[in-house]
């Protein structure tokens, strides 16, 4: 069994990814839906100022607070394995 999740392990149970920016604002969102359909929800504040906001950044830092989320729980869940297997005596 393997004993990390490797960052192939979390893109595989993406399964599809909603942006969402706030009107009037520069607060992006990014949605992921894992195979089980787990929702995670990312989110980018943006720049301060609204003129100097890159949105494609936005887009990929809220992806990325997202991934991030799903891959701490990946991790939670293959420690609760291990564990398991552990007392188990496998």
């Amino acid at each position: 069994m393997k004993t990390f999740v490797a960052k192939a392990d979390v893109f595989e149970k993406i399964k599809d990814e909603t942006y969402y920016i706030f009107p009037g604002t520069t607060v992006t969102t990014c949605l992921l839906t894992l195979e089980n359909g787990t929702k995670v929800l990312g989110i980018n504040y943006g720049a301060i100022d609204p003129e100097r906001h890159d949105w494609e950044q936005g887009r990929l830092n809220a992806y990325e607070n997202a991934f991030e989320k799903i891959w701490e729980l990946e991790g939670y869940l293959l420690r609760e394995k291990l564990t398991t297997q552990k007392s188990e005596g496998n």
